[in-house]
């Protein structure tokens, strides 16, 4: 025993010590990765008694032969994944057994190497002599991984990210080329390289549960068809884990990325987008595993009944979630916006419940990393110890938890501290990959839900995870090329951004015992991205202000440091109080601008609310760079807001009053219908039997023209010889009122129309003689100046403006113009000029009928709600940042408004360019060429829609550069 126990003495490695340790306990262990001379020493001193217990792994069951009274098996999953393993190592085939855990590699796999040599292991493993002379085989001896060695010769690989990339690319080599009977590795191999084998086994532990991607993946690698006939898949895990493995391989995962996209709006479109996934062949192809009985497979072939059931119960999901708007009755889904945020940053499902369960706006740094962050007893030393060396913030669980773990490791990521583990340096690396990510999408959820603070909080720790560096420390770090020595002496003597600036190279240099450096100090400072900001504001409403803001540059351009582009930055508007963002948006700041100091301007609006808050903070915060943030205070102690307008006219509850209240037979004649509506009703008498100025604000299509012809009625009865003048502020508008009014007002009542347009002027004697002229504002504006030379002007009895609410706009001063000359002629020829002014419903109706010179009673200021026929709104915002991407992704939720609202009716889309016009008629026309019935929008028989095609391009022809011509495919049938 003496000489057992010098030799025990002379053991230096780590196990040896825990060898040394444990035997005056009377404890051995026993186990592959030890030595051999160690494992003999083992086996020796148990056989003679010296050790009471021997723990061991499975190899001493095959290897040796050591008799004892009592035989405890602690490894369950071992076990099964012992015999899986060996059962196919009795066959001349090639396995890939995938483990999770990066130790387990080496243990497993050593677990398993000694195995096969009782029974007659020497015959099993004859194809796994090898030739020592391929130069693989001296690769493999010259490389520092001893594990990789130690298993080599035993036909065994190890492969997981901790190994160096040369070691990596040997083993794939060696299995590729036969070499190996068996590799042993993570399921980084499944994914980044294409290895085939016979049988995969999937060993799991408890930690993480595997997902079905990683499940498909990994088994793909079994029986490719180019190599065998067929192949072996094996899942080893616990029995309660059993049903979530049999529920990923025969159910699906909730897809939000095609609702977020605009490929699926609906129930319909989503079970004919799963009929094209992999998951639908392979339903068709095994039913049973789906929980599909033969019954109703053979009813429905198809599946589209299962389909439609596994769409909806998703969709049910999500909406729970908050990440669509699934409205069961019609089957329509919308996108919202954690749900765009989830599709963008690839955040799962399960982790937006988390988001939706313990993120809130009250939560801090340390709360935020325990939200974004499994253990092993090896790793927990050196855990503790980067606890306490690189860890700011406390790690909630500490380090035998495991978010705590993934705490820890993402702290010491930032804090750049070093790791020892191979496991850790794994799991480090997947963390740092990954972090970044989930923190940018609670950033963006956060600004969605417009929490100013936890807004900052977490843009800061997206900029602390991409920098790897703490908030707290100084913005230089920034900077390469300062020495730490001298970062260190910044943080020393406490020297700002500031008061860095402030002072010169030579102060700095003095102040941090080096005079060189002074210079490459003052250059960084100059060159941290900064900006100045002035903001002006104009309150709109009592409730709504505008405000313009002026972004300024103060920095120096290094396309080094800041790239060839520009800088992004953020900006947000908050109410300190209420703790809320009113609006933000996403600015970038070009080269150019700051090279040449240009300005950026920024016009939004905001809500402001009674009584006044003292202030709101206009925030600028860099994207990318720590430390760079202006801030500018919009106070509201002088603001002085609009008076209060009065509330808008009530309609009344009126009798209908009918057309034969005009008293002529001739204008009754006029209207198809027998009564006027409500609002008609309200205004008659103002209008038809009254000279007072009238402001009519009333929604479209209630019914505003026919008021204005009541005024001309007026006119026709009371002042004949006088003459009505008609503005509308578009030629369109004019040309539809003239088409209309020649047959109606001409040739019905015999009154002379004219049309006074840019395109259209007559000569003087027909306007003279004219009862009604329509006109756009610019052409009355040029032919009134000359009113003293032109009598058919002061003629005039009574001015009638459309869209009188355009005086706010460009063409504004000219309206203006006009009703001020207006006022002017009738001062100076004793003859009053009525002026009747029609609009939509206005917010400041009171100040507009003040300068019209209009009293209480020539005031109608209907509410927008206010129709004859009912409207219902839908409001589906759209987030792009860029106009044509941003108006492309409008066209298919438009599709699907008209085929869900007005699918046999007329329908206007309005857009905001003349090229998008072509655009959204395209991609329309591609949704219907989708259909049973391509045509089914065209209400028009076959031979005149052909007639029209053919008539198309030689109108075309005739002017192929004139943007105005009409032509013919532009019909009301569409």
């Amino acid at each position: 025993m003496c000489s057992d126990m010098v030799r025990l003495c002379k053991c230096p490695a780590l196990q040896e010590q825990q060898m040394k340790e444990m035997f005056p306990e009377g404890f051995g262990i026993h186990h592959a990765g030890m030595l051999r001379s160690d494992r003999s020493l083992m086996e020796s001193m148990f056989s003679k008694g010296y050790l009471k217990v021997l723990v061991c792994t499975a190899t001493l069951a095959w290897g040796v032969n050591l008799p004892a009274h009592a035989v405890i098996i602690k490894y369950t999953r071992l076990l099964t994944w012992f015999v899986s393993v060996h059962q196919t190592l009795t066959r001349p085939l090639q396995v890939l057994s995938v483990v999770f855990i990066v130790p387990d590699v080496n243990s497993w796999s050593g677990a398993v190497c000694g195995a096969p040599e009782s029974e007659g292991g020497g015959s099993e493993r004859a194809d796994l002599h090898l030739d020592w002379r391929v130069p693989l085989v001296g690769q493999v001896q010259r490389s520092r991984n001893k594990q990789m060695k130690e298993m080599f010769p035993e036909g065994f690989g190890i492969h997981h990210a901790g190994m160096l990339r040369s070691d990596r690319s040997l083993m794939e080599s060696m299995f590729s080329k036969g070499y190996l009977k068996v590799l042993v590795c993570t399921a980084t191999l499944a994914w980044g390289v294409n290895l085939p084998a016979h049988a995969v086994i999937i060993k799991r532990g408890s930690l993480v549960d595997l997902g079905i991607l990683d499940v498909m993946q990994i088994f793909g690698r079994a029986g490719r068809p180019q190599f065998d006939k067929f192949g072996e898949g094996t899942i080893i895990t616990s029995h309660d884990k059993l049903s979530h493995y049999l529920t990923l391989l025969t159910a699906a995962e909730s897809h939000r990325e095609p609702i977020a996209l605009g490929t699926v709006t609906n129930v319909e479109e989503a079970v004919k987008w799963l009929s094209y996934t992999y998951l639908y062949v392979r339903m068709r192809a095994n039913p049973l595993v789906y929980g599909i009985n033969h019954k109703a497979y053979q009813m429905d072939p198809s599946l589209e009944l299962y389909r439609k059931e596994l769409v909806v119960e998703c969709g049910r999901k999500l909406d729970k979630a908050r990440m669509i708007r699934f409205e069961e009755r019609t089957g329509y889904f919308a996108s919202t916006d954690l749900g765009r945020t989830a599709s963008h940053f690839y955040i799962k499902y399960n982790t937006i419940e988390t988001f939706n369960e313990l993120f809130n706006s009250q939560r801090t740094e340390a709360d935020i990393l325990s939200i974004v962050s499994k253990v092993r007893d090896e790793e927990l030393d050196e855990l503790e110890q980067m606890l306490c060396s690189f860890c700011e913030l406390p790690a909630a669980g500490g380090v035998e938890n495991g978010y705590g773990k993934v705490n820890i490791l993402l702290q010491t990521y930032i804090s750049r501290g070093e790791v020892d583990s191979f496991s850790l340096i794994s799991d480090l690396s997947y963390v740092a990959q990954n972090a970044a990510r989930i923190v940018r999408a609670l950033f963006e959820i956060a600004l969605r839900k417009r929490w100013p603070t936890m807004t900052y909080r977490l843009l800061t720790l997206c900029k602390v995870i991409d920098k790897r560096l703490w908030g707290f420390c100084h913005p230089l770090r920034q900077f390469p090329t300062l020495s730490p020595v001298v970062l260190n002496r910044l943080e020393e003597k406490k020297l700002s951004v500031d008061k860095l600036k402030e002072m010169r190279k030579d102060e700095i240099g003095h102040m941090l015992h080096h005079v060189n450096i002074g210079l490459t100090v003052k250059q960084c400072v100059h060159q941290i991205p900064s900006v100045t900001m002035e903001a002006s504001i104009q309150p709109i409403t009592r409730t709504v202000l505008r405000v313009r803001l002026v972004i300024t540059p103060d920095f120096r351009w290094n396309d080094q440091v800041h790239g060839s582009v520009g800088e992004p930055w953020w900006l947000w508007v908050e109410d300190p109080m209420n703790d809320h963002i009113y609006h933000s948006e996403y600015i970038l700041l070009q080269k150019k601008q700051v090279v040449t100091g240009e300005p950026q301007h920024i016009v939004f609006t905001i809500p402001i609310f009674e009584p006044l808050p003292s202030q709101y903070y206009i925030k600028v915060v860099s994207d990318r760079w720590l430390g760079a943030e202006a801030v500018c205070i919009i106070n509201f102690q002088n603001l002085i807001l609009p008076e209060r307008h009065p509330p808008h006219t009530e309609l009344l509850d009126l009798q209908p009053l009918p057309v034969t209240a005009l008293g002529n037979m001739q204008y009754e004649s006029l209207y198809k219908f027998t009564h006027y509506n409500p609002i008609q009703t309200q205004i008659f008498h103002t209008l038809y039997h009254t000279d007072t100025n009238v402001l009519l604000g009333a929604p479209t299509g209630s019914g505003k023209t026919i008021a204005a012809e009541m005024a001309m009625f007026r006119v026709f009865n009371k002042y004949p010889g006088s003459k009505v003048v008609y503005i509308a502020p578009l030629k369109a508008l004019v040309r539809e009122r003239i088409e209309d009014w020649k047959v109606r007002i001409e040739e019905k009542l015999g009154k002379k129309v004219v049309e006074l347009t840019g395109d259209v002027t007559p000569d003087m004697r027909a306007i003279a003689q004219a009862e009604l002229i329509v006109t756009t504002p610019e052409k009355w504006d040029g032919v009134s100046r000359s009113w003293q030379n032109r009598s058919y002007v002061q003629k005039v009895a009574i001015l009638i403006i459309d869209e009188i609410h355009l005086l706010g706009e460009d063409r504004g001063p000219v309206l203006e113009v006009i009703v001020s000359r207006t006022n002017f002629i009738s001062s100076h020829t004793s003859k009053s000029v009525r002026v009747v002014g029609l609009s939509t419903a206005l917010a400041n109706a009171r100040d507009l009928a003040d300068w019209l010179g209009i009293g209480q009673v020539g005031l109608f200021n209907f509410r927008p709600s206010v129709r004859p026929v009912p409207l219902e709104v839908h409001i589906h915002g759209f987030p792009g940042q860029h106009y044509c991407p941003r108006m492309a992704t409008m066209n298919k939720p438009t599709f699907q408004a008209i085929r869900s609202h007005s699918p046999a009716k007329p329908v206007l889309i309005f857009v905001s360019s003349r090229r998008q016009t072509r655009l959204t008629a395209l991609d329309l026309i591609a949704y219907l060429a989708t259909e049973d019935n391509p045509k089914q929008w065209l209400h028009q028989d076959e031979r005149e829609s052909s007639h029209i095609q053919s008539a198309a391009p030689l109108v075309l022809l005739l002017s192929p550069s004139h943007t105005k011509i009409a032509h013919p495919c532009r019909n009301d049938y569409l």
